[in-house]
C-alpha cells in the first residue's frame, strides 16, 4: 500500500528540537519530582475510575502534541499516584528511587537494545556480566556462583525451581508431565513465613500448589529444621521425592533468617536442591558486621538477590545466582533459525566468553537492565552503599528502642535488618479486637498522607510493620511515622 503525500508528516519520529525541548522539560520535571517529593501526599484522594475517566475512553485518532501530554501528566496522572519514593513511605521494603539510577534508565530507553545475545548488544552483554560480578563481591557470594539477570525473585524462583524438576527429572523438557505414571509426587519445602511466589511457581511448573509444604517456625520466625526432617521423611515413607528446600535470608513480614546451614546439611544427605531466598536479605552481606547472616549461602544449589529491594536499584531487577548455570542452559537454550546467525553458541555462562543470556531462561527479549545498576554502584560506591545499609539499621534500632519505651506496645521480632513489627496492646481487650485495633491504626496513619506503613500476621497475630530502604529517610521522617502512630493508638482506642 502507497502512502499518501498529505501522510508524509506522520511518519519517522517527533522533530529533533521539539523532542529537544521536551526531554529539557522532562528532565526538569523528573528533578523537580525529586527535591519535592518530600511535600506531597503520599496516599491520592482519588476515587475507583477516576484515572481512567481523566485519560479517556478511546485512543486519539490524530496526533496531540507533546506538551499536551505532559500538561496531562500532571493534571490527569499524578493525582492517582502513590509515592513510592517519599521518604515517609515505610511499607514493604523501601523505595529503592534515586537519581543515577533515573539517568540509567533514562539513557536504557534511548538505547532501546534486546540484551538477548552477545551479539545483538555486547555491551549489554558484558555490562551484565560485570553487574553481576560486582554484587556477588559485594554480598558475599563465592566465586561458584554464577548469575542471571530477571525482573523479579518470582521468576528468580520459577527458573530455580524448573532446573530443580529438571535435574531430578532430566527428560521433562522433552517429554513434559501430563500423562506419566513413571514421575512421583515432588515435594517443595518452605517456612510458613516464605514468600508466596512459591505457589506461583508451582502452578506454573505443573507440580502443583498442593505440594509445597510449610514447615512451622521457632519464636524468631527461623524455619525449624527438626519439623523439615520430620516432613521430609513422612513424605519419604509415602513414595514421594523430596525436589527442593526454599531457605530464607529476610523474610517479608519479620526479615527472620533461616539457619540456612542446618538445611543445608539434611538437603546434601538426601540430595534434594537448595534454594535461598534472599531477595531482600542479600544485601546485608554487605556489612561485615551483619555478614554471619548469610552463613550457608555458600551451600546452595542457586541464591536469588534482589537489588531493587535494598541494594538502590529501582525496579526491575533481580538477580539469580547458579552453582551450575549450564543446569539452566541445558533446559532453555532453544535457538530458532532466524536467531542463529546471532547466536553465539558458547555452552557455559563463564567470564570472558561471549555470553547469550536468552539461554538461560524464558526471556527472549531483555531490557538493558545493567545500565541503571551499573550507575549506581559507581555513584555511590560500596563505601556510600554500607554507609546507607547501615543508616536504615541503625534507624530500625532506634524504631525498636522506641517502641520498647512505650507503654502497651510491644515488638513482635527481633529487629534483624531494616525491618521492625511491633503491636499495641492495650489491656482490657482480647486478641482479635488488637488485632482489628492495630490494622485500623495503619489504615488510619496511611490515610493522612503522611506516612505509610503495612500490616501483617505473626503467630496469627496481626502487627504493624515498618520497612526502612529509602536513601531519602531521615531520622526526623521515623519519628514523624512514630508519632502518627501513637497519636492515632490515643484517639481510636478512646473510640
Amino acid at each position: 500500500m502507497s502512502v499518501k503525500p498529505s501522510d508524509m508528516g506522520m511518519l519517522g519520529d517527533i522533530p529533533a528540537a521539539e523532542m529537544r525541548a521536551a526531554l529539557h522539560r522532562m528532565a526538569g520535571w523528573a528533578a523537580d519530582y525529586r527535591e519535592t517529593i518530600e511535600t506531597r501526599r503520599i496516599v491520592p484522594l482519588v476515587r475507583p475510575g477516576q484515572v481512567t475517566a481523566g485519560v479517556g475512553a478511546a485512543m486519539p485518532d490524530d496526533p496531540e502534541p507533546l506538551s499536551e501530554i505532559l500538561g496531562d501528566l500532571d493534571d490527569v496522572i499524578m493525582p492517582g499516584i502513590v509515592h513510592w519514593g517519599h521518604p515517609s513511605f515505610l511499607g514493604y521494603f523501601g523505595s529503592t528511587s534515586n537519581g543515577p539510577a533515573l539517568l540509567g534508565e533514562i539513557a536504557a530507553a534511548a538505547l532501546n537494545v534486546s540484551a538477548m545475545t552477545w551479539r545483538t548488544s555486547p555491551a549489554a552483554t558484558e555490562l551484565e556480566t560485570v553487574v553481576l560480578r560486582w554484587i556477588r563481591e559485594l554480598v558475599g557470594l563465592p566465586t561458584s556462583f554464577t548469575g542471571i539477570v530477571y525482573d523479579t525473585a518470582s521468576v528468580a524462583v520459577l527458573h530455580a525451581l524448573a532446573a530443580a524438576r529438571e535435574a531430578a527429572f532430566p527428560d521433562v523438557r522433552a517429554r513434559g508431565t501430563m500423562g506419566r505414571a513413571d514421575l512421583p509426587r515432588a515435594r517443595v519445602y518452605a517456612s510458613n513465613q516464605a514468600h508466596s511466589s512459591l505457589q506461583r511457581a508451582m502452578i506454573v511448573l505443573g507440580l502443583g500448589e498442593e505440594n509445597v509444604v510449610r514447615i512451622d517456625t521457632d519464636t524468631a520466625f527461623r524455619m525449624d529444621v527438626g519439623g523439615l526432617k520430620h516432613a521430609i521423611a513422612d513424605d519419604v515413607r509415602r513414595g514421594y521425592l523430596p525436589l527442593a528446600v526454599i531457605a530464607t535470608v529476610g523474610t517479608t513480614t519479620s526479615a527472620s533468617v533461616d539457619p540456612v546451614r542446618e538445611i543445608a546439611a539434611e538437603c546434601r544427605a538426601r540430595n534434594i536442591w537448595l534454594h535461598v531466598d534472599a531477595a531482600y536479605g542479600g544485601a546485608i552481606g554487605v556489612l561485615r558486621e551483619k555478614r554471619h547472616l548469610m552463613d550457608g549461602l555458600e551451600l546452595a544449589d542457586s541464591v536469588v538477590v534482589n537489588p531493587h529491594k535494598w541494594l538502590f536499584v529501582p525496579l526491575d531487577f533481580s538477580t539469580l545466582y547458579m552453582r551450575q548455570p549450564e543446569a539452566l542452559r541445558a533446559l532453555f537454550s532453544l535457538v530458532p533459525e532466524y536467531l542463529r546467525g546471532d547466536a553465539s553458541g558458547q555452552r557455559t555462562a563463564s567470564e570472558g566468553e561471549a555470553i547469550d543470556y536468552m539461554d538461560y531462561g524464558i526471556q527472549l527479549g531483555r531490557r538493558f537492565r545493567a545500565l541503571k545498576a551499573w550507575m549506581v554502584f559507581r555513584a555511590f560506591g560500596r563505601s556510600g552503599i554500607e554507609a546507607r545499609l547501615r543508616e536504615h539499621c541503625r534507624l530500625a534500632e532506634q524504631l525498636a528502642a522506641w517502641i520498647g519505651k512505650a507503654p502497651q506496645f510491644m515488638l513482635c521480632a527481633p529487629v534483624v535488618m531494616s525491618v521492625v513489627c511491633f503491636r499495641f496492646t492495650p489491656s482490657g481487650m482480647d486478641d482479635r479486637a488488637r488485632d482489628a485495633l492495630n490494622e485500623a491504626i495503619v489504615d488510619a496513619a496511611n490515610a493522612s498522607g503522611e506516612v505509610y506503613l503495612t500490616h501483617s500476621r505473626l503467630a496469627g497475630r496481626t502487627v504493624m510493620r515498618i520497612g526502612i530502604g529509602n536513601v531519602l529517610t531521615t531520622e526526623a521522617h521515623l519519628r514523624a511515622a512514630w508519632d502518627r502512630v501513637l497519636a492515632e493508638c490515643q484517639r481510636l482506642h478512646a473510640v
